[in-house]
């Protein structure tokens, strides 16, 4: 079966039936006993977890420790985002590409009077596939304003958050389920509500944050197109014949987007922007590390369930594995991460990295504990060791030594938690985010 995408009669590029079976497949491979030598096994066994020895944040390339802040601001973490984004996630522009707001609609009695309402349409200038980019955002009305927002791209089209009839259709790309509202790959009224499980409006609204939502199809469809949906023209340039090594793929992309909205945002009035914190799940939770990491104006970084290339040390090779990423999501990294596929302990940085790269700003790594997966000990593990660069500042780090029980959550400056259950976000989960963020964004001064 042909695995490229197909044109259908628009001529947007639709992936095949084999490029969404491709994971499910996997999954059933993977549970197996038996494996080829060149696609190993999915490991649950943490007797099997190799020996391995994590690159230390805190020492330069030329081998010298940073002793100071300053060394860590102005020198190693320059070094460390470059290390990413040449072997991990690959490059994008740190110049924005022009673009507009073609569209701005708001409603200040919402949700029967809770909230404020604002959709933001925006498109970019040169943008050959007129890409646009809505952006959902809900404030609290009995927050005086600005009010603290929570901000995440989402799975299914901004319509899926909440049942609200008011909230746009999205236009853009969706994998088709007809039962779910997607018919032709386009949303109809039936799919409006269909994810609110993962987004407890009303909840966030009552303790005083606002949410901000954008579909993440909207910056690039998420399968393998050989990039020409999407932003990846505007970031690489229309006129390149060829890709480089290094180029970001769909996690990189998605991150530019997350980045470019906070520009939005921080432009609000109504919007206190210090206090933007951003949440992502599993490969959105990838995502959302990367772009904390890059972009100092997000204040606070969520990472639920990210697993492998997010929260989860590669060097353990438990769970999802490199060579099990790049070879179903080739798209997600740059090309040159799929050469440590079997080689994880060549790869100059690991995770625990990532996460400190989010300091001295506070970040939660969240687990659950049947999704063996994304690898909870080894997420936690990363947590653990980004402790160093948080004490270099003075901040508090996870504040145990063992991780805890299901349910328990711990931490200071980072948090972190292990839920009973699987691969998902619940409204468990946001309680902890919410109440980190209210001990966080306490020592933010106005």
């Amino acid at each position: 079966m042909d695995s490229q995408p197909t044109e259908d009669r628009t001529g947007t590029l639709v992936p095949t039936r084999r490029t969404f079976l491709t994971m499910a497949l996997l999954m059933m491979s993977l549970t197996t006993e038996t494996a080829s030598a060149d696609f190993p096994s999915f490991n649950k066994d943490e007797t099997k977890v190799p020996q391995y020895t994590l690159p230390d944040a805190l020492m330069f390339k030329d081998g010298s420790r940073v002793a100071t802040t300053a060394d860590w601001t102005n020198k190693r973490r320059l070094e460390l985002l470059d290390l990413f984004q040449e072997h991990v996630y690959g490059k994008a522009p740190t110049i924005w590409t022009p673009y507009s707001v073609v569209e701005e609609l708001v409603d200040r009695e919402a949700l029967d009077g809770k909230a404020t309402r604002k959709q933001i349409t925006i498109e970019f200038a040169g943008d050959e596939n007129k890409s646009q980019v809505q952006v959902l955002i809900y404030l609290p009305n009995k927050v005086e304003s600005p009010a603290p927002v929570f901000f995440g791209l989402n799975f299914g089209g901004n319509h899926t958050v909440h049942r609200d009839p008011g909230i746009l259709l999205c236009k853009s790309w969706i994998e088709n389920d007809a039962g779910g509202g997607v018919v032709n790959n386009r949303a109809n009224d039936k799919a409006r509500g269909g994810s609110r499980g993962r987004w407890p409006i009303d909840l966030i609204l009552d303790r005083g944050y606002g949410l901000v939502t954008v579909y993440y199809g909207d910056i690039d469809p998420d399968f393998d197109d050989g990039f020409k949906n999407g932003v990846h023209r505007l970031l690489h340039g229309a006129e390149k014949k060829q890709r480089s090594p290094n180029d970001c793929g769909s996690i990189g992309a998605w991150a530019w987007g997350i980045r470019m909205v906070v520009s939005l945002l921080v432009a609000d009035p109504d919007i206190d922007a210090k206090k933007i914190a951003i949440m992502g799940h599993s490969r959105l939770g990838k995502t959302a590390l990367w772009a904390g990491a890059q972009d100092r104006r997000i204040a606070l970084v969520v990472s639920n369930n990210s697993g492998c290339g997010g929260a989860a040390l590669s060097r353990r090779r438990f769970g999802e594995r490199l060579i099990h990423i790049n070879t179903n999501f080739p798209h997600w990294f740059c090309e040159n991460f799929r050469g440590y596929n079997e080689r994880e302990a060549d790869l100059p940085v690991d995770q625990h990295m990532l996460i400190s790269l989010v300091a001295p700003r506070p970040v939660y790594v969240a687990s659950a504990k049947e999704d063996n997966w994304a690898d909870p000990r080894g997420e936690f593990l990363a947590a653990k060791a980004a402790e160093p660069v948080y004490e270099l500042f003075g901040k508090e780090g996870l504040g145990v030594a063992d991780m805890p029980e299901a349910d328990t959550p711990v931490g200071g400056c980072i948090g972190y938690h292990l839920r009973g259950g699987g691969h998902d976000v619940t409204e468990y989960d946001w309680k902890q985010y919410l109440d980190f963020a209210d001990r966080q964004f306490a020592e933010i001064q106005p």
